[in-house]
């Protein structure tokens, strides 16, 4: 590890991958959780969102989905069409 990439920013993609997988580890664990995980990922992915982009609130919708040796999160987020600048 150098010295310097010690203090360089890390980029969004690998830091959502690893909280999304502790937070998948630590729901594996957890027997009926899935319902209440599924709403705090979506408040928290629609904040995230709306940062950067103004969406509607039903514009997440998130799938989990458990197997025997993998669990699968599917994320779809509606993200409006740009407003034309002649209009």
């Amino acid at each position: 590890m150098n010295l310097m990439s010690f203090f360089q920013r890390r980029t969004s993609a690998p830091v959502a991958r690893e909280r999304l997988q502790i937070l998948l580890a630590h729901e594996r664990g957890v027997v009926g959780g899935k319902s209440d995980l599924v709403a705090v990922l979506r408040e928290e992915i629609l904040a995230v969102v709306r940062r950067h982009v103004s969406i509607e609130r039903d514009g997440v919708q998130i799938k989990m989905n458990r197997g025997a040796d993998m669990s699968t999160l599917e994320i779809e987020v509606e993200i409006p069409a740009p407003a034309s600048a002649g209009a």
